[in-house]
């Protein structure tokens, strides 16, 4: 688990065909008292991805080079397939047990593939708008949460296709997203609790079996505010 606040900007260093799968090279400064190992969860770019192999170990304060496998199905489905060597990616090391939790919770399974529409100054701020799958529009809410490129961002607006978030000076100098240009693609991941209601909401209307638990659950989650 992960929760989308970026902790480096990492660089790609170079990618290798193995067949129809992908090995990225990545550079970049991870947080944390423990050295990175083998096998870890990295969110590349919102992908979880796992080290399968450690060039340079780095530290707190250097750099750490490591490669990671992409399968097929994770670069027709996410943005990582375009990556170009150079590129700038957002790098975030799996949520230790204990810390603190900020933005919010993110599994690093990609939804789909957005794209910028349409970028506006808001004092030292940006708006951004994306334009989002039709099929994930229903997951995404005005004020609540949403992961864009690893990024965990709170949605300000939202209509049939579209929805827009405000990047602020942090964010923006922390994350690789202000650069990003006008159609530029995005991996997107919908806040988990949306899916779950959504679910529920399902299991309700279609008359599914244990009724009465899933009309508790509703409740539940009508009294904590969520519906």
């Amino acid at each position: 688990m992960f929760t989308g606040l970026v902790e480096s900007k990492g660089t790609l260093v170079h990618k290798t065909s193995r067949g129809v799968d992908t090995r990225l090279s990545i550079r970049g400064v991870l947080a944390g008292n423990d050295a990175l190992s083998l096998g870890e969860s990295i969110a590349v770019d919102g992908v979880c991805l796992t080290v399968t192999r450690i060039v340079e170990a780095g530290g707190s304060n250097a750099p750490s080079i490591f490669e990671a496998d992409v399968s097929a199905e994770t670069l027709k489905r996410t943005t990582l397939g375009e990556l170009v060597a150079g590129g700038a990616v957002n790098l975030e090391r799996a949520l230790p047990i204990g810390a603190r939790l900020g933005g919010h919770i993110v599994s690093g399974h990609v939804d789909g593939v957005g794209r910028i529409v349409d970028k506006t100054p808001v004092g030292a701020a940006v708006k951004v708008v994306f334009e989002a799958p039709t099929e994930l529009m229903r997951f995404i809410a005005e004020k609540g949460s949403i992961c864009v490129s690893g990024v965990s961002l709170t949605v300000n607006g939202v209509d049939e296709h579209r929805f827009d978030v405000v990047l602020v000076p942090h964010t923006r100098d922390k994350t690789s997203l202000d650069a990003l240009p006008t159609g530029a693609p995005v991996n997107l991941e919908v806040d988990l609790l949306a899916r779950y209601v959504a679910r529920l909401l399902a299991a309700e209307r279609d008359g599914a079996h244990h009724k009465d638990e899933h009309l508790a659950w509703l409740d539940r989650l009508r009294r904590a505010g969520y519906m």
